[in-house]
């Protein structure tokens, strides 16, 4: 049986890694690709693929952007790809439709073709829709924090331990992690990476910033009650005024 799939990715890399994958199976008739998810809504609106790898972050239309866009009934099977460990990957593994984590391995990435491959034969109509919504719900109510991210950089990937980070501010469309001397692009929104990191390690003090709680040495109250935060490497940070209640949580709870 025939199946055309789309690849969605921001990264020609990652694209071709997969393309090289999906060339290894007869039954994939046709491959296309979309770099960004402005493309991929108007290739699966013209084309109709059996099958999307759709990347979770990228700029502008994200992976999940893609999905509200083309709605989750007119939605071809999905096979969710990212760089990024801020969900409860385990839940995924239970739904038809797949999950994978970059950098993709040969074998998982061939268990999970088959998958999506069984499931499309298989499915009654309707049913790519409903497991789009449980994986949907699953990723808005994360069962878990994140241990350490992924990010690519310079054509590789490098693992960063969370506990590592000093703070994180929003640069446009991503998020900058400060790690000591280093800094890294990550592509995701600031309210999805609040919501995977511990609460009990990182503060949100600013609509543009998250501060890991155990590099904070000073707090210095200002104007308006907004706060200028010191860290323990020198950076200085500006509160927001409507964080001014954690901050104030924080200043008042020493332990």
């Amino acid at each position: 049986m025939p199946f055309t799939a789309l690849l969605v990715d921001d990264e020609p890399l990652a694209r071709e890694g997969l393309r090289m994958l999906l060339a290894e199976d007869p039954e994939i008739s046709e491959v296309l690709e979309a770099k960004n998810g402005r493309e991929a809504v108007e290739i699966i609106r013209r084309a109709k693929p059996d099958l999307v790898f759709l990347d979770v972050q990228m700029p502008e239309v994200d992976g999940f952007g893609v999905i509200h866009e083309i709605g989750v009934e007119s939605m071809p099977a999905v096979v969710f790809v990212t760089a990024h460990d801020v969900y409860a990957i385990q839940a995924f593994d239970i739904n038809a439709v797949d999950y994978l984590l970059k950098p993709v391995t040969r074998e998982r990435f061939v268990k999970s073709l088959a998958r999506a491959k069984e499931h499309l034969r298989a499915r009654p109509a309707g049913e790519a829709s409903r497991q789009i919504l449980s994986l949907l719900e699953t990723i808005a109510a994360p069962t878990r924090t994140v241990k350490r991210l992924a990010v690519r950089t310079a054509g590789k990937t490098v693992f960063v331990e969370v506990e590592d980070i000093d703070w994180f501010e929003a640069a446009e469309n991503y998020v900058q992690l400060h790690a000591g001397r280093a800094e890294h692009l990550l592509h995701v929104t600031m309210n999805t990476l609040e919501k995977s990191l511990d609460p009990e390690l990182f503060l949100r003090i600013h609509r543009s910033i998250i501060v890991n709680v155990r590099r904070i040495k000073e707090l210095q109250p200002v104007t308006h009650g907004e706060y200028v935060i010191t860290l323990s490497n020198g950076v200085r940070l500006q509160s927001g005024r409507m964080y001014t209640e954690r901050v104030k949580t924080l200043a008042a709870n020493p332990f």
